[in-house]
């Protein structure tokens, strides 16, 4: 098949991998982090098992009918009072609905994306295509500096640098990735940036524990976790949490067949 028939046919694969997260409750954004976003639906705040699967379902729209960011809010916000959800960050202005929805959807949507095109790429119909280029969007007002030096980077699909810097790579990120051609790899090599990713791309910062133009909780390759077991994924951090939110926990992992 076509390299631009598989990527312009309906994206089945952001919607499966979306499909077979589980929705768990949370009092935090970092309640659930990095690759356990694989398995797991949060909305931050949210714990009520019926607004979890209101939410749940209109996020899993948005990505399967391709819906608007304006229509995602007015839904967020339609299930929000009619489950009684009041106190939820952003809640208190206009301004914090936006901004609080845009989150919400974007993060959804550009790791669901990424996710799918993981798959796609680890496709046995491109084994013999297995360099991969780091493409920079240009579409986020404020560009990260770092991502933006990453711009042409080709390296075998088997690099660590792609499991822990497969975009999105923080809030906003709008970095793709995508099979180079010849003529991109004879172009990353002119430039210095094929093989190995810049020199310190893996030297974690010794006060805050990042990795260099990694924001916290994205040091992972969406999708690449999916075969990961959410009880294990979870049992150190159940231990962790509040009473009543471990137990929430529990419950909702015991619907795991």
């Amino acid at each position: 098949m076509a390299l631009d028939a598989i990527f312009k046919r309906p994206f089945a694969e952001q919607v499966d991998y979306f499909r077979q997260k589980l929705a768990l409750p949370s009092a935090a954004w970092d309640d659930i982090i990095g690759a356990a976003h694989d398995r797991a639906f949060m909305v931050a705040g949210a714990q009520g098992v019926d607004l979890l699967a209101d939410l749940f379902d209109a996020v899993a729209q948005a990505i399967n009918e391709g819906k608007s960011l304006g229509w995602f809010h007015d839904n967020f916000e339609r299930i929000a009072a009619a489950r009684g959800w009041t106190d939820w960050t952003g809640s208190d202005s206009a301004a914090g609905k936006a901004w609080r929805t845009r989150v919400v959807y974007s993060t959804n949507m550009s790791t669901s994306y990424a996710a799918g095109r993981w798959q796609q790429l680890n496709a046995p119909e491109f084994a013999d295509r297995p360099y991969w280029r780091y493409v920079h969007s240009d579409l986020p007002a404020n560009p990260r500096p770092q991502h933006q030096a990453w711009h042409g980077l080709v390296l075998h699909r088997d690099h660590p640098f792609w499991r822990s810097h497969f975009p999105p790579n923080g809030w906003g990120c709008l970095c793709t990735v995508k099979i180079a051609s010849a003529a991109e790899i004879a172009a990353a090599q002119a430039r210095g940036l094929f093989g190995e990713p810049p020199a310190g791309w893996d030297a974690r910062s010794p006060d805050t524990g990042l990795l260099p133009g990694v924001d916290r909780g994205w040091d992972h390759a969406p999708g690449a976790n999916i075969g990961a077991d959410l009880r294990e994924l979870f049992s150190a951090r159940v231990a962790t949490l509040p009473g009543p939110l471990a137990d929430a926990f529990r419950r909702h992992l015991e619907t795991l067949p």
